[in-house]
Formats: structure tokens, C-alpha cells, sequence
């Protein structure tokens, strides 16, 4: 059976903007290292925190929080 690896939506949209964790920690009022959490997968942030970054990202809430399959 093979086993689906879906990559984190955050650290994703990070690294396809150039942005860093320090940025999206300042724009969400929280600490590099709740974003480390949430970008490895450690913690999962709230809905209102979901929300908030779809719109920091200005994206649909959908696309950061579906899990999506990357091209091999």
C-alpha cells in the first residue's frame, strides 16, 4: 500500500513567497517559534488562526488547510 505524503500548506506557501517565519510571526502576533510548531507539524494552529493567515496570504481558507498531493 502506498502511503500518501502530504506536504505542510504553510511551510509551503513560506518558501514559494520567500517568506520567513519571523514575517508570518509578526503578522500573526505570535513567536517564531509557534510558527516553527505549526510549519513541522507539531501543533496545529486554530481555526481563527487558519483563517487569519488565508487571509495574511490572501488565499481561500481551503487552500491552506486541504491537504494536496505534490507533483513527482
Amino acid at each position: 500500500m502506498e502511503v500518501k505524503v502530504y506536504p505542510n500548506r504553510i511551510r509551503v506557501i513560506l518558501a514559494e513567497r520567500s517568506l520567513t517565519n519571523r514575517w508570518l510571526a509578526d503578522k500573526m502576533g505570535v513567536t517564531e517559534i509557534t510558527i516553527s510548531r505549526w510549519t513541522t507539524n507539531k501543533v496545529q494552529p486554530s481555526m481563527s488562526q487558519f483563517i487569519k493567515m488565508s487571509q495574511i496570504f490572501n488565499i481561500d481558507l481551503k487552500d491552506l488547510v486541504e491537504p494536496y498531493e505534490m507533483d513527482s
